[in-house]
């Protein structure tokens, strides 16, 4: 069972060329499953959460709130009838829950990204006709007891669940809830790598994985050289002050990356800064009209097409600022050029004894020093 056990992807974009073949077969190597990730806000914006979920009109197990983004979907979702078999298309699942969203005040705009290049007016499937497996890993941070804690996150964990089981057919035996409410695992760094992990062992061609995450999203310095912007995107585990965040790199290289072909994965993402957070490399905005194109996409691990110019990587300075690497190098030969020397370092000047007073005789002469061995 996959669910018995735990263990203690501003970017550069260009509209898509249909003659751009090459990349297309690239992507296909290097991700070979179908990876559908729907965000609740670009890379720039923040999230929302809801607090008055029933003008969603949906069925809130808790009767409290729900993630904006979470309860405009499962809207959608609801009012359509999405169910097994039937498929809406992705133009019209965006652009219904942006208006969604604008009716509750919030000027969030979701996103699509996915492993391939598709047309958004063709239908969307959570689970494809003929599929096999269903497995499911919901992720709820409330962040119980520190500074920015949310009130949505578990019911959203709730509604996905409820949604997924009574119209998608999945089983809750095959799903890995974490949440920090005392009652399930808990959503630290280590247990959601592990069910990124334990999904790609699991599933085999043919089945189906979901997944949410419904928490704080945020941004870390990039490192690798991927991210015009200079910034990598994260997920905030609970345990983020003590182990760190999720970077979109990791997502991308030990899930996205592993997941075998033929399985179609379909993901949520309800937190800040989450338009890119699995790096997938094709996208479509809710208020755009073609998908677009990755350039930076990470074909090796942890740079675009393998190794990364040394102009877009980063590293860090003697300040701890984040600098890129061939700037480094030139400050560093700068620094050897014209090495400071230290008080420690610096020449040692002869003192020429002063001369006694005229009316004082000057001192004998010190004794010799002798080394006496016993």
């Amino acid at each position: 069972c996959f669910a018995c056990v735990v263990t203690t992807t501003t970017t550069t974009r260009s509209i898509h060329n249909m003659g751009s073949g090459n990349f297309d077969d690239k992507v296909h190597k290097c991700i070979p499953a179908e990876f559908f990730m729907i965000s609740s806000s670009q890379d720039s914006e923040i999230s929302n959460e809801a607090y008055n979920t029933g003008s969603f009109e949906l069925p809130d197990p808790a009767g409290k709130a729900g993630g904006a983004c979470t309860s405009a979907i499962l809207e959608v979702f609801y009012s359509r009838g999405h169910e097994v078999g039937q498929g809406m298309s992705w133009v019209d699942v965006l652009k219904d829950m942006h208006e969604q969203l604008k009716k509750q005040k919030f000027d969030q705009v979701p996103q699509l990204s996915s492993s391939r290049w598709i047309d958004v007016n063709q239908p969307m499937f959570i689970v494809p006709p003929k599929s096999g497996v269903r497995r499911a890993m919901l992720i709820g941070i409330n962040y119980v007891g520190q500074k920015g804690q949310l009130k949505a996150c578990h019911n959203d964990v709730e509604n996905v669940k409820d949604y997924l089981i009574k119209a998608q057919g999945f089983r809750e035996s095959e799903m890995l809830i974490l949440k920090d409410d005392g009652r399930h695992e808990m959503p630290t760094k280590q247990n959601i790598m592990d069910g990124f992990v334990r999904l790609t062992q699991y599933s085999q061609p043919g089945d189906v994985v979901f997944v949410s995450f419904s928490g704080h999203g945020g941004r870390v310095v990039d490192t690798s050289g991927d991210e015009d912007d200079g910034f990598d995107e994260s997920l905030i585990p609970v345990d983020f002050q003590e182990v760190g965040q999720i970077v979109d790199d990791d997502i991308l290289d030990i899930f996205v990356k592993k997941m075998k072909g033929g399985v179609t994965c379909t993901v949520v993402m309800d937190c800040c800064h989450s338009g890119s957070v699995m790096d997938l490399p094709y996208y479509f905005s809710a208020d755009g009209k073609e998908m677009e194109t990755e350039k930076n996409f990470q074909f090796g691990s942890g740079g675009t097409d393998g190794e990364v110019p040394k102009k877009h990587k980063r590293t860090f300075d003697k300040h701890g600022k984040a600098v890129k690497v061939h700037e480094k190098e030139e400050q560093d030969k700068a620094e050897k050029k014209a090495p400071k020397r230290t008080v420690h370092e610096a020449p040692i000047k002869k003192i020429k004894p002063r001369a006694p007073p005229r009316d004082r005789k000057p001192p004998p002469p010190p004794p010799p020093q002798r080394c006496v061995i016993q």
